[in-house]
């Protein structure tokens, strides 16, 4: 793609709340081939609708298998969205001055919700759908807080009751968010927690387990089955979740053009996809129906990187093995990864879009170590004033990294990442990292072996 020349010296790039997108785009609607169905986990046949009525709202399951490419967004929940969005798009000047670069680096930035990421875009919509329908109390999962954080502002939007399993590993290092949670009014246990018959299990065979988020998955999704009041919601994954998301990409094409300027290459951490997703698939739908060139990058940290290193199969989403079966890139649903400062990237497995995506082609993905990552978190935040997340800071490395490909070849090209949150609540991380005492996490192919053996064996 012919980069454009942008002789602006703007550094936001603004919409009004009446750009706020009307419709939510849908990328089943555009694969060249249908995702993988979802295979009931007891008989290893598709599930229907009926078999995820327990978990989820009608609504919500409907969105998760269909093929249209545009659903509207209700007016409800552009109502509360209004809060936040649209959210800026931002010129990386000062990012690119300190870099030497050729490049121009733009970055949207979600930090700007009340919970301070990316998370509400979704939470809003599954917590207006569930009360639509006579729910009362959701369970959820949180890994980093930021998830749990969102869902626990929407439900007290919506008066709905809320519970969160939070990864204790994160729990235990991010005190402000579980007050943030609290302040909201959601009640938040550590997982593995007492409460279920799932965290039990794992408590007797480790009372020092860090948790994880296919752990906390599990006490999530048993304490939504085993009550008639409660309905589970969750921040990343699923198909309908990562759809929500897209107004982040498609606000942000309509802010490029602003900047009278094309994406060459589009950026975003995965964890679970939905801030990858939500950025991304606008742009891939442009590669997927018009045939265009953009690069799209999922960047994962190198302590779980189950794109990178995964095996692209049937398994199940939590730990327990209690959800329904899908096909994603995996490291074994009994994969624990070590507790590093993103807890919202220590996932065994990504979202089943992303991963189709990624098995065709249509994306690329990387994985990076912890202190680079946050060598590249520092550099922006002392360029550029904001201090992100550690999962977002992922993106930025690669950024960087993009950046400096196009000092070296003079290449001219426009690099657009999401900034999915801030890092305010991260500070201990970043103590941690001035004070050298983080250290990089790379798990050896045999350990990531040893736990894919635990993957179900299926045929479709």
């Amino acid at each position: 793609m012919a980069a454009k020349a942008s002789d602006t010296t703007r550094t936001k790039f603004l919409l009004d709340e009446k750009d706020i997108p009307s419709k939510w785009y849908n990328i089943q609607a555009d694969l060249k081939t249908p995702a993988p169905p979802v295979l009931h986990p007891g008989t290893g046949q598709p599930i229907g609708p009926q078999d995820l009525a327990p978990l989820f709202p009608m609504e919500l399951i409907k969105q998760e298998v269909s093929q249209t490419r545009w659903i509207e967004i209700p007016d409800e929940v552009r109502d509360i969205l209004k809060l936040w969005r649209p959210s800026p798009l931002f010129r990386a000047r000062r990012l690119e001055k300190a870099l030497g670069t050729p490049a121009r680096i733009y970055y949207k930035y979600e930090g700007v919700s009340p919970a301070g990421s990316h998370k509400p875009n979704t939470a809003v919509a599954q917590a207006y759908y569930n009360k639509k329908e006579k729910v009362t109390r959701l369970s959820t999962e949180t890994g980093a807080g930021q998830w749990g954080s969102a869902l626990a502002l929407a439900s007290q939007l919506f008066g709905l009751q809320c519970k969160v399993y939070m990864v204790k590993v994160s729990y235990q290092q991010k005190p402000y968010r579980r007050i943030m949670m609290e302040t909201w009014g959601a009640q938040v246990v550590a997982s593995p927690s007492p409460d279920t018959q799932a965290g039990k299990k794992i408590l007797e065979q480790d009372p020092n387990s860090p948790g994880s988020l296919g752990i906390a998955i599990s006490e999530a999704v048993e304490d939504a089955a085993t009550r008639d009041d409660t309905k589970y919601s969750l921040g990343s994954v699923l198909n309908h979740v990562l759809m929500h998301q897209t107004v982040i990409g498609l606000e942000a094409k309509k802010q490029l053009e602003k900047a009278d300027d094309e994406a060459d290459v589009v950026i975003g951490c995965a964890g679970g996809g939905s801030n990858f997703a939500g950025l991304s698939f606008p742009f891939a739908a442009d590669k997927l129906t018009k045939k265009k060139k953009t690069r799209i990058i999922a960047v994962e940290p190198t302590a779980c990187p189950s794109l990178t290193k995964g095996k692209y199969t049937y398994d199940f989403g939590d730990t327990v093995g209690m959800t329904p079966l899908v096909k994603m890139h995996t490291l074994g649903h009994g994969f624990v990864p070590a507790p590093l400062h993103a807890g919202g990237l220590r996932y065994h497995g990504m979202a089943p879009l992303v991963c189709k995506l990624y098995d065709e082609g249509v994306i690329e993905a990387v994985a990076v170590p912890q202190l680079a990552t946050f060598q590249a978190a520092l550099q922006f935040a002392r360029t550029e004033g904001i201090i992100p997340a550690p999962e977002s800071a992922h993106a930025i490395k690669v950024a960087i990294d993009e950046a400096l490909r196009c000092k070296k070849s003079g290449k001219r090209e426009a690099i657009l990442f999401n900034l999915s949150g801030h890092g305010h609540f991260d500070l201990g991380a970043y103590e941690a990292f001035l004070a050298g005492k983080l250290q990089d996490y790379e798990y050896p192919a045999a350990k990531i072996e040893e736990a894919l053996r635990g993957v179900p064996k299926v045929k479709v």
